[in-house]
């Protein structure tokens, strides 16, 4: 297997609402605001190579879906699909990924699966040979948000991606389509049931850290964003997740960290967590 991190289009978000209850003067030190108080963030997708005779691609960013107006109110910066691009630098197509694998389906992380903006033009749905690999509560979620996460959603997508005959929901730890390669767990305190995909590596693998960890300065155990639904809940999942990965020698993948997109846990004699290893990309990494 051979792994890439691709770059989506990119944010710049309320720094306030990432990190919580953190105050400024302690988050402001691991990311600088600009003078709208806003960091930015990566959204950066993984592609796995002949896993199984497959390329995977874990997530599709935020995509250019967004007309102009929501465009500039959610903070993305460029104009074109820049996935696209990136999976075309890395000597791919939309068209060559086999399976598309979505931790859950806020429109950061779903929204690549969708073609650029075009006024006038119905939305049109990317990658037409890959099966979608969804969570059944992420599903669920999506069909019956919250008021407090509605806006997270994309409405037109849902329908896509079921007219697609394409879709598998997943609750168990393995899917049909993957089999024992990828290895699936489930958080709550973000989202009601995000998926965060294990590639199986003998040796130690590589987790899909998804919004439970956006980047490294959410390692830190009280750190948690403003979006999180249950942000006590989500620590003590931190808690388990990064014990056992630190456990099972498993690298985190992180989505959200614009200068850090693999790396290994650690854990100090006082039980503060952190990372060694950081790597600002994968090009063909041999797992």
């Amino acid at each position: 297997m051979k792994l890439w991190s691709i770059l989506g289009n990119s944010q710049r978000l309320d720094g306030g609402a990432m990190f919580g209850n953190v105050p400024k003067g302690m988050w402001e030190q691991w990311i600088t605001p600009d003078a709208d108080n806003r960091i930015p963030l990566a959204c950066r997708a993984l592609l796995v190579e002949g896993l199984d005779g497959k390329n995977v691609l874990f997530e599709t960013g935020i995509g250019a879906f967004f007309e102009p107006k929501l465009k500039a109110r959610y903070g993305v910066v460029e104009h074109e699909h820049v996935l696209l691009d990136s999976l075309a630098k890395a000597g791919f197509r939309h068209e060559d990924i086999d399976t598309v694998v979505l931790s859950h389906l806020h429109f950061d992380h779903a929204g690549g699966l969708l073609a650029a903006w075009a006024e006038g033009k119905p939305r049109q749905l990317l990658f037409p040979k890959a099966r979608y690999v969804v969570g059944r509560r992420c599903w669920e979620r999506a069909q019956n948000p919250h008021p407090r996460d509605r806006a997270s959603f994309i409405p037109e997508l849902l329908p896509l991606l079921e007219q697609s005959g394409r879709m598998e929901l997943v609750d168990n730890a393995h899917s049909f389509t993957l089999g024992k390669s990828v290895r699936f767990a489930f958080s709550d305190g973000h989202t009601p049931g995000l998926m965060l995909a294990e590639v199986v590596i003998p040796g130690g693998g590589v987790v899909f850290c998804a919004d439970l960890i956006p980047g490294r300065p959410w390692v830190h155990l009280p750190v948690t964003m403003g979006y999180d639904r249950y942000p006590e809940l989500l620590i003590e999942e931190k808690r388990t997740f990064l014990d056992d990965k630190l456990a099972r020698g498993v690298r985190l993948f992180f989505t959200h960290d614009v200068e850090c997109a693999l790396a290994r846990p650690t854990r100090d004699t006082r039980g503060r967590y952190g990372t060694t290893e950081e790597m600002p990309a994968l090009v063909g990494m041999v797992a």
